[in-house]
């Protein structure tokens, strides 16, 4: 449901304005379609059944793990597939994985998004559509959503303007009332957006994925980094640091025999030995790419050695690898049908 579109309408049509009020009540409350806003009059109903989509995106597919996360994949009024993921965790506690764009231009060689090549950027009611599913099917199983990450189909920075504008909708206490503390924004490393993020009134958090501590490296993995090579990110993320008083979180895929040796921890750990960093270790997802995930042992002793050397780190349970909603999964092949 596009907020400001309704809002427009509503004024348009001479309607109070509490009635988007009653309109976004009954979104939160189940309503599935204009029909379903009891609280409006039938007339107003017809006239925004007819005028206004009541979702932004159809349900195309949906795939349910065994571990209890739910992947859908949407179909814009344009064609444009997007996915998006939740993600169940103990004590009734849910995770969004939300899409900020159909596609990617970017093409990181261990993405399926990314293999895919680009498409276009979603609208802020795309995105936010994606959260009050998400929304709605943890409350069916008795939980709360807790936490939206932007982590999903796309390169947020690339997409600033509709990412703001759907982060202070999900954090309205009209909306879906999210905290700001929660929500999380992950860039491929594109460094004006990491500026502007420090610029934004709303305390989200900053994933950085990095995935190598070499220009050379993490060249082949990201091409991105071309264009802003290592020293560049880290020193724009120290900026953002100073500027929010924020930690970044570093994202870091462990690749068999890619950037998983003891020489790549000490590497790792002299770049970003500073307290203003922590490191998620995140195990490989099978996608076209020529990549094997580390073994666990290694992911371990490589989590050691980091916190020997001083810097924070936690290793990351894939979840949802059964139906391809993990980590650098989505898109891998319902995007083309």
């Amino acid at each position: 449901m596009d907020r400001a579109l309704l809002t427009r309408s509503l004024e348009e049509w001479g309607a109070p304005k509490y009635r988007a009020k009653q309109a976004l009540e009954a979104l939160a409350h189940g309503a599935d379609s204009w029909e379903d806003v009891a609280t409006w009059p039938r007339d107003l109903r017809s006239k925004a059944n007819a005028e206004i989509p009541f979702w932004e995106g159809d349900v195309a597919d949906r795939a349910d793990s065994t571990d209890g996360t739910v992947k859908w994949g949407l179909r814009a009024g344009d064609g444009a597939y997007f996915e998006a993921v939740l993600i169940a965790h103990e004590r009734g506690r849910r995770t969004l994985c939300v899409s900020s764009q159909a596609g990617c231009s970017l093409a990181c060689t261990f993405c399926a998004t990314g293999m895919g090549g680009p498409g276009r950027d979603l609208t802020s009611a795309e995105i936010v559509d994606q959260a009050h599913r998400a929304r709605r099917e943890a409350h069916a199983q008795g939980a709360r959503l807790t936490n939206v990450v932007f982590m999903g189909m796309g390169e947020p920075m690339q997409n600033l303007d509709a990412v703001f504008d759907a982060c202070e909708e999900m954090h309205n206490p009209e909306g879906l009332g999210i905290s700001a503390r929660r929500i999380a924004i992950s860039t491929v490393g594109w460094v004006p957006g990491i500026a502007r993020l420090a610029d934004f009134h709303l305390p989200v958090r900053l994933a950085v994925s990095l995935h190598a501590a070499d220009d050379e490296t993490r060249s082949e993995l990201m091409p991105i980094n071309a264009r802003w090579p290592i020293a560049n990110l880290i020193a724009a993320c120290r900026r953002y640091c100073d500027q929010t008083g924020k930690r970044v979180f570093i994202e870091y895929l462990m690749l068999d025999g890619v950037n998983d040796s003891r020489a790549d921890a000490e590497r790792l750990a002299s770049v970003l030995r500073d307290g203003r960093f922590h490191v998620n270790l995140i195990e490989y997802n099978l996608t076209a790419g020529p990549y094997r995930s580390s073994p666990s042992q290694r992911r371990m002793a490589f989590a050691e050695q980091l916190t020997a050397l001083g810097v924070g780190v936690t290793i990351r349970r894939s979840r949802g690898a059964d139906i391809a909603a993990a980590c650098g999964q989505l898109a891998g092949s319902a995007a083309s049908s």
